[in-house]
């Protein structure tokens, strides 16, 4: 199996669709930020006591504030990361923004918007990878976070927390077709935060498809 595979087979179903619409010179740099923002997001939920969360969430900071040619091997993320062809380091910013979700509930809304801020700034990290407009994969970024966190967590109160957050946002930000799997997941989400229970097939297709 390839490293890409066992990263795919990694990926909840959602994401696997949505990364079915990345152009072919996208896909890699895209799977590897969808199965590193996974990778943190099973820490944060699996890890028992927020210090064993931060000191694992501690380890990926670490490794990507050096050049990759210092990485360990047998890793497939990092692996995969390679494809970020030495731009990976902003992605320490999906790191600390995970990190603002290892504290104890209801969290502030600063802290969740921490969060949403690190989800975009490493969509706008890809968007220079692939060579799209970083300033609107910046905005989407934050809402799919955002419309994520309202329907996913626990704690009632955060939910609202992020809804409220939401709506303050704006308009949805219309990116590049190179970063439609973002589109796709931004727009199920949305579609689940606004109270629809099923995925629909259709809506992923149309937002694949056309992006919108």
């Amino acid at each position: 199996m390839s490293v890409a595979d066992s990263l795919l087979e990694a990926l909840p179903p959602l994401h696997r669709l949505a990364l079915a619409y990345a152009p072919k010179a996208a896909r890699e740099p895209t799977l590897a930020l969808l199965a590193l923002d996974q990778r943190l997001a099973g820490i944060v939920r699996n890890s028992h006591e927020p210090s064993l969360a931060q000191l694992r969430l501690a380890w990926w900071r670490e490794q990507l504030m050096v050049d990759a040619a210092a990485w360990p091997r047998g890793e497939p993320l990092l692996a995969a990361l390679q494809s970020w062809r030495g731009k990976h380091t902003a992605l320490v910013e999906l790191v600390n923004g995970w990190e603002m979700l290892t504290g104890a509930a209801p969290l502030p809304d600063a802290d969740l918007s921490e969060f949403a801020g690190g989800r975009g700034e490493a969509f706008a990290a890809l968007a220079e990878v692939v060579g799209a407009p970083c300033e609107p994969a910046l905005q989407l970024g934050r809402q799919w976070a955002l419309a994520d966190l309202a329907t996913n967590v626990a704690n009632p109160e955060e939910r609202e927390a992020a809804a409220r957050l939401l709506a303050a946002e704006g308009r949805t930000a219309r990116v590049a077709r190179s970063l439609r799997p973002l589109t796709v997941l931004h727009g199920l989400a949305q579609r689940k935060q606004k109270g629809h229970s099923a995925v629909s097939l259709m809506t992923a297709m149309r937002l694949g498809l056309l992006g919108r």
